[in-house]
């Protein structure tokens, strides 16, 4: 289905088509309101008789449209225009994770990984805070702008973990490569099975490979249950321990011992930009063979009894060997022995000593700078230096320090600071923008309007519009929608009627007339009109091919409409003025008295030539030829063709000579040509 030139909403034009997904086609189209460039995804068409898929596709954009991060694709509007369902979002100028991976053919540099990995733990972090998991983390759906930022984008798949209307479709949806193995299973996915395919996504970075692959997917499904990655670094050393351990981390087919949130992941990440072989991953080991086993009453008690016998004789037998060993040894080595009791006995004395010091004298702890961070990352920080973490109330609102991130500490940090370990250090967490409810301002007067945003702590971005049912000056839609929640000093943008001073029409059909008759047509609508050319031999010469808007498509009076007109070229002769004498060096003149007594010379080389001339682009055809050519002279050729065309001009000559010239020949607008 072409859907170039038509119009969704009264206001969004598709350009371009742009990409494939599963589940909908994405175009490139401009947003004639806000005169900006979108995304719109479309549904496909197979779906739109689906209800089941019509629910998850508007799921999807209510979903996501609550997570504004820049990390995240934005969600502008949703909508539908007869069998057609769409969702318009921002359009990212960039390449895939994925492409840019297949362009390298091998590893990233692991610091631009960890970069990336970040990004995109960050968004996750967002996203799971709202309940939502993607569900198909893959490098497919991650978009890296020109300016290197990575943008998660297709959550058409994503999984609310608050909306059982999602949750009810309970198909495996999403890539095998980069499947969690709960979720290859068919079961439970959470947070943690987004975190799995992030690390997936990261092994692939720094290894240029997957970690599972095979034939099938159900071959691939099956490793993500049964087999253990081979460890990226060993197929590439140049990444840091550290890197290694978090990938190996996330791939833990136990969600139980992978990162449990992105958070906590995120600390791990940044501390491997600092200190990338820094032995702070905490790793624990999966033991695939480990399997719950059920033992009944009878089972449990014998097993009871044999143990209680077997462990106590076994106690005894192995207290006697060892207390045997060890009397032996005391009695061949009486000296060393006594060395031995000595140092112990001043060890015992010197950990008294101590913690006597310690008690009367604590020691100090460095003040680390937790300003700007999680509060999970600075929890961290202050108790890894013994110190007590506590935070101030409920914390504060903050247009500059993100929601979850420290505002302010006390103790204030200072360089090089030093604190008594067990003191505490109070931490202010920032609350986010403080919110607001977005008042319904439909139907107000435009002061009205502004002043009901004022009130809320929201702000007015006006655009004025027309409208045929909408008095001029009141307030015809606005893009938030009302009684929902909203940050302070957020913008809203309410459309505001300008009355009907703009008359709107239909676009007639002129495909397939003439190029004065469709003119004629549009500009009787009250429409500009401009010509574009373009060649189709299958139709009439001078007719319309295409319109830029279709046929019942509604727009305002003195819209441009574009037509293309087929041009076919036609046959037109050319005079090329050919130097023979200039091309071939030509002859000299001479007379010939056969024993030379005259003083003339005499000569054996050919004085004519033979001229061939053919289009490069069919060489195998002459479109000119002539024989027995003078050297000395000019010879003109009358050339027929078409259009532009690049012409070979040969000549060769009796005793092996060949000369050739190249000359370009615009048929449409040349008339002569000079070949030399």
């Amino acid at each position: 289905m072409n859907l170039e030139g038509k119009i969704l909403g009264n206001r969004y034009e598709i350009i371009e088509k742009i990409g494939n997904g599963g589940m909908a086609t994405v175009y490139k189209a401009v947003d004639n309101v806000l005169k900006r460039n979108v995304a719109v995804k479309i549904l496909r068409e197979e779906f739109t008789t689906d209800e089941e898929f019509i629910k998850r596709f508007e799921a999807e954009a209510q979903s996501a449209a609550r997570l504004i991060h820049p990390n995240i694709v934005s969600i502008y509007d949703v909508g539908s225009e007869g069998n057609l369902y769409y969702i318009v979002m921002e359009l990212i100028q960039g390449k895939t994770l994925k492409e840019i991976i297949v362009e390298e053919g091998g590893p990233l540099p692991w610091k631009w990984s960890v970069n990336v990995a970040i990004q995109i733990a960050s968004a996750l972090e967002m996203a799971h805070k709202n309940n939502i998991i993607h569900r198909d983390i893959k490098p497919h759906n991650i978009m890296i702008t020109e300016d290197g930022v990575a943008k998660v984008t297709d959550f058409g798949i994503a999984k609310a973990v608050s909306n059982s209307t999602i949750t009810a479709f309970g198909t495996t949806i999403g890539s095998v490569h980069y499947f969690s193995p709960e979720h290859a299973r068919g079961g439970y996915t959470d947070a943690k099975s987004d975190l799995y395919s992030l690390g997936v996504v990261m092994y692939e970075m720094v290894t240029g490979k997957v970690p599972f692959d095979a034939d099938t997917p159900v071959s691939v499904a099956l490793k993500h249950l049964q087999e253990q990655p081979v460890e990226p670094i060993k197929l590439n050393p140049n990444i840091p321990v550290s890197i290694n351990k978090i990938i190996m981390k996330a791939l833990q087919k136990d969600p139980n011992l992978r990162y449990q949130t992105a958070t906590e992941m995120l600390v791990d990440l940044r501390k491997a930009l600092k200190n990338p072989n820094g032995d702070f991953v905490e790793q624990l080991e999966y033991d695939p063979t480990a399997k719950t086993q059920k033992i009944d009453t009878a089972m449990y008690n014998s097993l009871q009894g044999d143990s209680s016998e077997n462990q106590s004789d076994e106690r005894s037998e192995k207290s006697g060997k060892k207390d045997g060993k060890f009397k032996s040894f005391i009695k061949r080595h009486k000296v060393l022995s006594s060395i031995v009791g000595l140092i112990l006995l001043f060890a015992i004395s010197l950990g008294v000593t101590l913690a006597v010091l310690n008690v009367t004298n604590p020691a100090e702890a460095l003040l680390p700078n937790v300003v700007g961070i999680s509060k999970d990352e600075a929890k961290q920080q202050i108790e890894s230096a013994n110190l007590v973490y506590e935070e101030s109330g409920d914390g504060e609102y903050s247009a500059d320090v993100p929601e979850g991130y420290v505002i302010s500490q006390d103790p204030k940090y200072i360089e090089n600071y030093h604190v008594k370990e067990g003191s505490k250090v109070t931490v202010v967490i920032s609350k986010g923008k403080e919110k607001t409810t977005v008042p319904n301002v439909e139907g107000k007067s435009q002061d009205e309007a502004v002043k009901m945003l004022e009130d809320a702590k929201l702000k007015a971005d006006i655009v004025q519009e027309t409208s045929q049912t909408v008095k001029e000056g009141y307030v015809i839609s606005q893009e938030t929608d009302p009684d929902t929640e909203a940050s302070v000093d957020d913008t809203v943008v309410i459309h505001v009627s300008t009355g009907t001073g703009i008359k709107q029409v239909t676009v007639s059909n002129v495909v397939g007339q003439t190029e004065d008759a469709a003119k004629q047509a549009l500009q009787n609508l009250g429409l500009k009109v401009n010509t574009e050319y373009d060649e189709d031999a299958s139709k009439d010469n001078g007719v319309v091919l295409k319109q830029s808007a279709s046929s019942g498509t509604v727009v305002d009076e003195g819209t441009t409409i574009t037509i293309t007109v087929n041009r076919v070229a036609e046959s037109k002769d050319v005079t090329l003025t050919i130097d023979v004498k200039k091309i071939t060096g030509g002859y000299e003149t001479s007379t010939s008295t056969g024993n030379n007594t005259t003083g003339g010379t005499t000569t054996s080389e050919p004085k004519t030539v033979n001229i061939a001339i053919s289009n490069q682009s069919n060489p195998g055809t002459n479109l000119w030829t002539a024989s027995g050519q003078d050297k000395n002279n000019t010879v003109t050729a009358t050339v027929t063709g078409k259009g532009q065309m690049t012409l070979i001009v040969t000549l060769t000559d009796s005793a092996g000579g060949n000369w050739t010239r190249q000359v370009s020949v615009n048929f449409n607008s040349d008339t002569t040509k000079s070949v030399s």
